[in-house]
């Protein structure tokens, strides 16, 4: 591990997580996580180590062991001490560590004075984002044309087709018009300005037929300022090594032209179809980045959506983002429970909708001047309630997988 200082602060350091407490620590997290399938979900939920509070503060604590140096607390320290703004750290995991709950390491105290029950994480020092990886990275702003629109690209729960909602590519939030914090995010976006898709009432932007991928390259040619999607994500097996092969899932049928094979009446957006475009399918194609230009500020929250930073080569869905203009993508380290997993798999009451609240975060934050503090003052909010109340509703497994990653 090696850090250096910026921002008129002077300073650097180098430390190194023996293998052996790495491998554990980073086996203990990916013990604790969902798994792809209901099982791993109902585990997770249940028994696994973020389900409860003093278990998840054990796993903290065996993660920032292994992991996080601790001179670089100490500075944190030091530079907290003599200046009046937070620290911004930017992190770049390796891919083994790419799952890595930052913001919820707790950090001892480097002088032995605090009191060894008090909870310090990461995200009460710091705040923290991961940076996109290098190959990602296009020079320059993004263009006028995206940047200077008012409008917002919501794209909802959109309908897959070929799957029933309560299939596995089914309804994410819930029958249209039954969650009113959902609908009132909807009714701001709708008094503020610009949205698209067009609509009269904020329960026509939900589980919507008509968002496939053309639609989404023509409202974003034309301009806008932010894209919020909310829906499923598919992601690739990491031991096959093509990040490019993570997919998005719109409302786009079999006959779609794209990079990715159809699955039963619907052909998922590859991330290679957001780097490559129609380049390899015709002499005349386009490239990705012409046909759905990244607006600044994008929030991928599905399963795993920035999971691409788990392969060695980061060509996947985030990255993809970055490389056609956002400058910053709020995406997943791991697979969502729904609202719906919550109340089946955890006893929180249908009333309570921990995935909207996620979502209503990410929304605000991205309207504001400081997205990344936003989000993290959020964060804090929901540990406060965790370390207070321990109720599964504020389980970092839902809040503490959101990521800001800039570029």
């Amino acid at each position: 591990m090696t850090w250096t200082w910026a921002g008129g602060v002077q300073g650097f350091g180098t430390a190194h997580g023996p293998a052996e407490d790495v491998e554990r620590a980073v086996a203990a997290l990916t013990a604790a996580l969902p798994g792809g399938d209901a099982e791993g979900m109902a585990r997770a939920l249940g028994s696994g180590a973020m389900s409860a509070y003093e278990s998840e503060r054990g796993l903290a604590n065996t993660l920032a062991e292994a992991l996080w140096p601790p001179q670089l607390t100490e500075q944190l320290h030091q530079v907290r001490s003599r200046r009046p703004q937070r620290p911004l750290i930017r992190i770049q995991p390796s891919p083994r560590t790419a799952q890595v709950p930052w913001e919820l390491l707790a950090l001892a105290d480097p002088t032995g004075q605090a009191d060894a029950t008090e909870d310090v994480r990461l995200m009460d020092l710091a705040d923290v984002v991961t940076t996109a990886p290098a190959s990602s990275r296009r020079p320059g702003p993004t263009t006028d044309r995206t940047a200077t629109s008012d409008r917002v690209v919501l794209v909802l729960d959109p309908k897959v087709p070929g799957f029933r909602a309560d299939s596995p590519l089914g309804s994410v939030l819930g029958r249209p018009g039954s969650d009113p914090e959902l609908l009132t995010l909807i009714e701001r976006r709708l008094e503020a300005g610009t949205v698209a898709p067009e609509v009269t009432t904020p329960a026509e932007a939900l589980r919507r037929t008509d968002l496939d991928r053309e639609w989404l390259g023509t409202v974003l040619r034309e301009g806008a300022r932010r894209l919020l999607y909310v829906g499923h994500v598919s992601g690739a097996p990491v031991e096959n090594g093509q990040s490019e092969d993570v997919t998005l899932h719109l409302c786009c049928d079999a006959q779609t032209t794209g990079l990715a094979e159809p699955v039963r009446g619907h052909r998922p957006l590859a991330a290679k179809d957001l780097f490559l475009g129609t380049l390899p399918l015709r002499a005349d194609g386009e490239p990705g980045s012409s046909l759905w230009p990244a607006p600044p500020r994008v929030a991928l929250i599905g399963c795993e959506s920035g999971g691409d930073l788990r392969f060695a080569e980061s060509f996947g869905l985030a990255s993809a983002m970055i490389h056609n203009g956002a400058d910053l993508v709020t995406a997943t380290r791991w697979v969502l429970p729904t609202s719906f997993a919550f109340h089946r798999l955890a006893g929180v009451p249908q009333t309570v909708r921990p995935l909207t609240e996620a979502v209503t975060a990410v929304d605000t934050a991205h309207e504001s001047d400081n997205p990344v503090t936003e989000l993290t003052t959020w964060q804090q909010s929901q540990l406060t309630k965790w370390r207070t109340t321990g109720n599964p509703s504020h389980s970092p497994l839902l809040w503490a997988s959101l990521t800001c990653i800039v570029r």
